[in-house]
């Protein structure tokens, strides 16, 4: 496992915060306010920065959001022991591996006919507007943004007659984090005051999800769509019956963005 992100604050709100590298990798944080500084070593960053900028609860979430995507990086690292669970008609191959914190983690891999830059404005910049194409939601609300690549998010699922799995919400951290021509889409189950359990409805938890976005080689006008995906769908499903969703859930998701992006120009 990596080491997380440490954070030691001063009594003049002055905060230093300690992020490893992950390979050859540095994890880069959103855009830091003015004012803030950086120090790197051969195995770590140190960031200066003033802690009244973000509370103990938001600075709770960008360590959720990145810690996510340190456990995504090193799932996408791995070789061995990744399972065929699906092959769909338009090259959508959907493999599965199972880990001993997440459970079973499924990946999805195709490529679309877009570049990297319009399917990050939809996934992430137009996030609040996926139920007008995604049928499978009723609704996608940004509870708070911090800083310009952490959000808080909830979610409903749409109720459809004879749904197995019935009306599902999610809480979840999102983080964007970019990376030379790559874009990486994460995100987690969390908990917030904003929104609290509601009557009536099941709150199920992403365990991980990430997206990573890269330009075809030779052809940026295409993406190479990779994306792991592992969740608890609470209530009375078996977890026979909620791995043979999963995958079918995400070959849905492709099946309607490819739909909506054939509609949609670039922004």
């Amino acid at each position: 496992n990596h080491p997380t992100s440490a954070k030691l604050c001063g009594p003049t709100s002055l905060c230093l915060f300690f992020r490893p590298k992950i390979g050859i990798q540095w994890l880069e944080p959103a855009p830091l306010p003015a004012g803030s500084s950086k120090l790197r070593g051969p195995q770590f960053e140190i960031i200066l920065f003033n802690s009244s900028w973000f509370s103990n609860t938001e600075l709770s979430y960008v360590n959720q959001g990145e810690a996510a995507l340190r456990e995504a990086l090193g799932i996408l690292q791995q070789q061995n022991g990744w399972q065929t669970e699906t092959y769909q008609g338009k090259g959508e191959l959907v493999l599965s591996t199972v880990l001993p914190r997440l459970g079973k983690v499924f990946r999805m891999e195709t490529v679309l006919d877009v570049p990297v830059d319009q399917l990050y404005y939809e996934l992430f910049e137009k996030l609040e507007q996926m139920p007008e194409w995604n049928p499978t939601l009723s609704r996608v609300k940004i509870l708070q943004r911090i800083g310009k690549d952490t959000l808080l998010t909830h979610e409903i699922t749409a109720q459809h007659p004879g749904n197995l799995i019935g009306q599902r919400d999610f809480v979840s951290v999102r983080h964007c984090w970019k990376k030379e021509t790559t874009v990486y889409l994460v995100g987690t189950a969390t908990h917030s005051e904003f929104m609290p359990m509601q009557k009536g409805q099941v709150r199920a938890e992403s365990g991980l999800s990430c997206i990573v976005l890269q330009p075809l080689e030779g052809d940026q006008r295409h993406t190479r769509f990779t994306w792991l995906l592992c969740m608890d769908l609470k209530g009375w499903i078996p977890k026979s019956i909620i791995n043979r969703l999963v995958p079918q859930s995400q070959a849905d998701f492709i099946r309607y963005l490819r739909q909506h992006l054939s509609t949609t120009a670039h922004p």
